[in-house]
C-alpha cells in the first residue's frame, strides 16, 4: 500500500481550495492502514490540528441514526413498513403543498398558502429513505413557535411534535428530497425505546464501541476542542468565519438532539463506528452492533425511476440512495465497489463503508456553504485511498 498520492493530495487542500484544516482516517480489517492530520484547529492558524479536536458531523449524524433504527428493527420491535402514526399519532393528519418548485433560493411551504390533505401516509422507511415528503425548513414558524414558548428548551419529541404541522413538499412516496425526515426518526427512536435519543446511542453504539467523544450537546470546555467552522461565500471561491446562518439552524433549542444533524466528535470516534459497520456490525473491540442482513441493506439502494432522477441532481455520480446513505450502483463511476455506502456532512465530512474489502474511510473539515468538497475533493479522496489500498 502507498498512500504519497494521497498525502500529497491533502495537503494541497489549503493552497488549492483555502481549506485551513482537515483530518482522514482509513481503516481495513479493524486496522487503521492511514491517518492524516493537516492544517489548524484555529481562525489565526496558530494552534495545529490534533487528534483531540471535534468537528461538528452535521449529516454525517445520519448513519447514527440509520444504525439505531435498524438496530430496532433488527430486534423486531420497529418494522420498515410500518405506519408512522404507529409511533407518532401527530403525523395523523398532513397537508401537502399544491405547489412546489426545487429551485434556488428554496421557498419552502408555509402554513396557510395552498395546500391539499395527503394522499398517502408516512411509512418508516419514507423517513429513512427521503421520500415521506417532508421539507428541510429549519426556519419554519412552527418551530419558531415551540423555541419560544418553551424560553428555548422544547425536548427532540416536542419539536419534532411540531413538525407534522408543516406542509409537505410532496405527496409521501413520489419523489426524493432531502428532508428533516431523519429528525423525526430520532422521536420515533425515543418512543420505541422509552429513552432519550442521546441516551440510546450511548448505550446501543458508543459505549459497545468504546466511543468516548460523541456528543449532542457540549459546554465551553467541550467547545474549546471544536474546530473553529468556516463558510463559504455564496458564488465564490472566498471561505470566512462562520457566522451561524446556516450552521446555527440545525440546533433549533437547547435540548433538542438532531437524528440529522446534531452531533460533534473526534475523527478517531466516528472511525471506531465507521470501522464497524464495514467488518459486518462488529467493532474492532468484538462486540457487534448491527448483524450483517441489516449492513446488506445498507448496501441496497431504494431510488428508481422519478426518485433516482431526484436524488441525481446531487450529484453523486454513480449512486442512488438507499437506507438514509447514498449507495454505489455503477461500478464504472468509482475505484470502491458496488454496494459501498456513506454520506456526507454540512461542514465537509465525508464517510465510506466498504463492507466488501472492510474498508473504511472518514474524512473531516470544517467549512458550511462549500459545494466543491462534494463534487470535487470527496470522489477524489475516495479514489486515491482505492489506489493505494491496491498499489
Amino acid at each position: 500500500m502507498n498512500f504519497e498520492k494521497l498525502t500529497e493530495y491533502l495537503d494541497s487542500l489549503e493552497k488549492k481550495y483555502g481549506i485551513p484544516a482537515n483530518d482522514c482516517i482509513v481503516t481495513k480489517d479493524h486496522e487503521v492502514i492511514y491517518r492524516k492530520i493537516t492544517g489548524y484547529s484555529d481562525y489565526e492558524k496558530k494552534t495545529p490540528l490534533r487528534k483531540e479536536n471535534m468537528f461538528r458531523l452535521f449529516s454525517a449524524t445520519k448513519l447514527f441514526t440509520m444504525t439505531a433504527v435498524l438496530q430496532l428493527v433488527e430486534k423486531g420491535q420497529l418494522g420498515l413498513y410500518d405506519r408512522l402514526v404507529k409511533y407518532l399519532p401527530e403525523f395523523g393528519q398532513l397537508f401537502v403543498a399544491d405547489k412546489f418548485d426545487f429551485v434556488f433560493p428554496i421557498h419552502w411551504p408555509q402554513t396557510g398558502e395552498p395546500c391539499h390533505l395527503a394522499h398517502n401516509e408516512i411509512r418508516i422507511i419514507d423517513l429513512m429513505t427521503m421520500t415521506a415528503g417532508l421539507s428541510y425548513d429549519t426556519g419554519a414558524k412552527e418551530l419558531m413557535e415551540i423555541k419560544e414558548k418553551s424560553g428555548n428548551k422544547a425536548s427532540t419529541r416536542e419539536v419534532v411534535a411540531q413538525m407534522a404541522k408543516m406542509p409537505l413538499i410532496y405527496e409521501p412516496a413520489t419523489h426524493w428530497s432531502y428532508s428533516l425526515g431523519h429528525d423525526v426518526l430520532a422521536a420515533v427512536i425515543e418512543v420505541v425505546s422509552g429513552m432519550k435519543f442521546s441516551d440510546y446511542l450511548q448505550t446501543y453504539i458508543f459505549e459497545p464501541l468504546g466511543i468516548k467523544d460523541m456528543y449532542f450537546h457540549w459546554d465551553k470546555e467541550l467547545e474549546k476542542r471544536i474546530c473553529a467552522l468556516y463558510m463559504g461565500e455564496f458564488d465564490s471561491d472566498v471561505i470566512k468565519p462562520d457566522d451561524g446562518t446556516l450552521s446555527d439552524g440545525f440546533k433549533i433549542t437547547d435540548n433538542y438532539e438532531s437524528g440529522g444533524a446534531g452531533l460533534a466528535g473526534t475523527v478517531d470516534a466516528y472511525s471506531l463506528f465507521a470501522d464497524a459497520l464495514c467488518n459486518g456490525g462488529v467493532g474492532a473491540n468484538g462486540v457487534r452492533i448491527l448483524g450483517e442482513d441489516m449492513i446488506r441493506l445498507f448496501m441496497t439502494s431504494y431510488t428508481t425511476g422519478i426518485m433516482q432522477n431526484d436524488f441525481s441532481m446531487t450529484g453523486k455520480i454513480g449512486y442512488g440512495y438507499g437506507l438514509g446513505v447514498r449507495v454505489l450502483t455503477d461500478a464504472s463511476k468509482s475505484k470502491s465497489p458496488v454496494g459501498e455506502f456513506g454520506w456526507d456532512g454540512a461542514a465537509g465530512a465525508y464517510v465510506v463503508i466498504d463492507p466488501i474489502n472492510h474498508i473504511s474511510i472518514f474524512y473531516a473539515q470544517h467549512i458550511v456553504g462549500f459545494p466543491k468538497v462534494y463534487s470535487d475533493i470527496h470522489p477524489v479522496i475516495r479514489d486515491l485511498v482505492y489506489e493505494a489500498v491496491h498499489a
